[in-house]
């Protein structure tokens, strides 16, 4: 074993090479052991250290045994033991001298993490503002501690020593009563090597004395001061405590003699205004205090423009600072002012309960086998995976929280109506959290209507216009004036572990009052555990809320879950900026519980350097106000595969819907009535219909390109024309969609084109495909 870095055993790094055991075939294994900071960690070579650790052991809670004269154990409970030797007697000592300060030094520092450091608070000093006194505070509590850690050094090789000495004077007696030569030889040797022994743990004393003498001279000046500008600080705080009550005192005086001044005409008539007057002067109070309130930083990167907050509680929202601001108050919406003849009509009751889930059993592992790297739309899967709704209405629950859009299409600001739009952006997950079930693929030509035009004052259908890839259009229309649109394709990938579920296609809000059209695509959702252990679900990656009207952004960031983060779960920031990148609110919270937001009063540029080198912006805001918050789930959603109220609604029976509708579909009706069995033989029947179906559009399709090839047969240069290569292989058109370019995004999509609602009024629906 070559020497230690360190040879000092009182140091607080100590480093060599020791043999450890590794297994019978191999046995003793020379590895490089660092012991620092109270653990003790080994590599295979020097090398490693800066990127491979093999083993790393806590000395706080571990016991040190030793076998033999170089042999030595170390072990946290069992959970990690150590079996280690040197290449001799005095390089074992060497180690657990080492070893025994590192875990009583350990041991000390967990007991005062513990304890929470109440023997110095930061209170127990008064400081004055702006005179650094926590920094002073801060210095003293940590030359207190070192000073501490040094006499407890001192403490331990004191025992050290007596331990050593004790051995090597029963050396020295049972040297004095030899009488074989032979004997006498091997004694000699033992009382030499203690005697080395004795003067390695005398060195380390005698350094550990030597660096808490150099410590206390050291810092013997520096706590002079720091208690003489203590003195000074008190003094000081003292005689402008006894100022500020003088001016309290003054300042109320005044404010009686006005009070009664003004009460006097108040109270001849004018009632009104007097009411008025008052009500402006504590706008004015309010006002002045949300500025003396010291508004906290939050700091986040400058490019991409998202933010990270330094605290659950570091930014805010002060509802008083501004009159721009009326509109975002908690003012109750106005529910169906434009139809107040409907109130006359009872609004139909929606049911709240579902037949509860079976609990079938299933070998999951002999199915996805073969799924893994495949994409699941084209895989077909048992019942047993999905829950008993379809894509088309699980697009549906995305208005869950549609009053944010009611809020958005009230405001008067485009950037007040850009933090309502981030938060139903951010909202239309919060019902993903437990809801580890897939949906049903809808078939070809599939609808789904939600109206709740009544209730909610608006309408929304679906259809499923493409089935590979597989496409859904989605239209929604509100009386409250807005207007939802979007066309989802998903991709899927099992992954062996996990499952990457990456939704492509935009989404569309565009307002009436305004005309403010906002654009926005979905993160990616990750199911965890698919073949071992307890399925869970997390949101990651980034999503850009453009207003393509003003220019105005908003960057959100769903940052991926991370064991080691020290961050909350399933964590959302943002940052909304208008079309010059000046920041106006900061957004933060959780894509499962809440969502907040605060004005920004001041940013500037210039912080610590993020983990990338990037320049980070530091933001001064005003108190955090909530944005929005998820409903709770209904009483046993757990049984009901975790629906939402909302999601309970969407497969309930209802006349008069198309005979495409999701609630008409007969394997999905018969899974939800826990008919399993039944709902996976009608599953495959449904599906191998769908085939069939296709497998005659593609003869059609391919019946007209022969005749169209035919007809221009005649022309020479007609096999050359690449407009015979673009006749469809399907020619399927969707019913109430027609595709066209988007003019925003550009992108090839479907628009509603009219005519469903009119359909289901007058019961004709001609033109619907028989798929069920």
């Amino acid at each position: 074993m070559s020497e230690p870095k360190n040879p000092t055993p009182a140091a607080d790094t100590y480093k060599g090479w020791v043999f450890k055991w590794t297994n019978y075939i191999k046995g003793y294994q020379r590895r490089w052991f660092v012991l620092s900071n109270g653990l003790l960690s080994y590599y295979r070579t020097q090398a490693e250290m800066g990127h491979t650790c093999r083993g790393t052991i806590n000395l706080a809670t571990a016991t040190i045994t030793v076998d033999d004269a170089c042999n030595f154990v170390i072990s946290n409970g069992g959970a990690q033991t150590y079996h280690l030797k040197a290449s001799c007697e005095v390089e074992r000592q060497r180690w657990i001298t080492a070893l025994e300060l590192a875990k009583a030094k350990a041991a000390r520092l967990q007991a005062e993490s513990d304890d929470s450091g109440d023997d110095f608070p930061s209170s127990s000093l008064p400081v004055a503002p702006g005179q650094g006194g926590g920094s002073q505070n801060s210095e003293v509590q940590a030359a207190l501690r070192t000073l501490g850690s040094k006499v407890e050094d001192l403490s331990t090789c004191n025992d050290l020593i007596s331990k050593h000495g004790s051995a090597l004077q029963r050396s020295l007696s049972e040297l004095d009563n030899l009488r074989l030569p032979g004997e006498a030889g091997d004694k000699f040797r033992q009382v030499t090597e203690r005697a080395t022994l004795f003067r390695i743990t005398s060195n380390a004393m005698i350094n550990a004395c030597r660096d808490f003498l150099a410590l206390a001279q050291a810092h013997n000046k520096r706590w002079q001061k720091a208690l003489l500008a203590e003195r000074e600080q008190r003094v000081r705080l003292e005689e402008a405590l006894e100022q500020l009550a003088k001016q309290h005192n003054h300042l109320e005086r005044a404010f009686r003699g006005a009070a009664q001044a003004n009460a006097a005409p108040d109270n001849k008539g004018a009632t009104g205004p007097g009411k008025g007057e008052a009500s402006d002067e504590d706008d004015d109070n309010e006002f002045f205090d949300a500025v003396e309130e010291a508004p906290e930083f939050i700091t986040v990167p400058a490019d991409p423009q998202f933010h990270k907050r330094s605290s659950s509680s570091a930014s805010g929202f002060n509802t008083e600072m501004c009159s721009d601001d009326q509109s975002l108050n908690d003012e109750p919406l106005a529910m169906n002012q434009e139809l107040p003849s409907q109130d006359l009509v009872p609004l139909k009751k929606r049911r709240t309960r579902i037949p509860d889930k079976p609990n079938y059993s299933l070998n999951l592992w002999s199915i996805m086998k073969n799924c893994i790297g495949k994409d699941l739309s084209k895989i077909p899967m048992p019942v047993n995976f999905n829950e008993p709704i379809s894509m088309l209405q699980r697009l549906s629950e995305d208005l869950e929280y549609h009053e944010l859009l009611d809020k958005a299409a009230k405001c008067h600001s485009s950037l007040e109506q850009m933090c309502y739009v981030a938060a139903f952006c951010v909202s239309a997950y919060s019902t993903t959290v437990y809801r580890t079930g897939k949906p049903f693929n809808p078939l070809l030509g599939e609808t789904f209507e939600l109206d709740r035009r009544r209730e909610s004052g608006y309408r929304s259908l679906c259809e499923q216009v493409s089935h590979h890839p597989p496409a859904a259009a989605h239209h929604v229309i509100s009386e409250r004036g807005w207007t939802l649109r979007q066309e989802i394709t998903v991709a899927s990938k099992f992954r062996g572990k996990y499952l990457s579920i990456m939704p492509l296609g935009t989404i569309h809000a565009v307002f009436a009052k305004s005309n403010n059209h906002y654009t926005w695509k979905k993160v990616t959702t990750t199911v965890h555990n698919i073949i071992v252990g307890k399925l869970w679900i997390d949101q990651s990656g980034e999503i850009d809320v453009v207003n393509h009207t003003t220019g105005d952004r908003c960057h959100l960031k769903f940052a991926p879950y991370s064991y080691f983060s020290r961050d909350i779960a399933r964590k959302v920031t943002g940052v909304v900026m208008d079309k010059d990148g000046k920041a106006h609110y900061v957004l933060s919270g959780t894509w499962d519980e809440k969502m907040e937001f605060s004005r920004v009063m001041q940013s500037s540029r210039g912080g610590e350097n993020g983990t990338e080198g990037k320049q980070k912006t530091v933001y001064q805001t005003l108190k955090a106000r909530e944005l929005w918050k998820r409903n709770p789930l209904p009483d046993g959603a757990e049984s009901m595969y975790f629906f939402t109220a909302l999601a309970l609604t969407l497969n309930e029976p209802e006349e008069g819907v198309a005979p495409t509708d999701s609630r008409r579909r007969p394997d999905q009706r018969l899974m939800e009535d826990g008919r399993w069995d039944e709902a996976n033989s009608e599953k495959q029947r449904l599906e191998e219909k769908q085939r069939s179906a296709r497998r005659e559009r593609e003869r059609e399709a391919a019946s007209q390109r022969a005749s169209s090839q035919s007809e221009e047969a005649v022309d020479e240069d007609s096999f050359g024309d690449p407009s015979l290569k673009s006749v469809p292989h399907d020619n399927y058109k969707s019913r109430w969609f027609d595709r066209c370019e988007d003019q925003i995004t550009g992108e090839q999509i479907h628009i509603y084109n009219g005519g469903y609602w009119e359909a289901k009024e007058l019961g004709s629906w001609e033109g619907c495909p028989d798929i069920f």
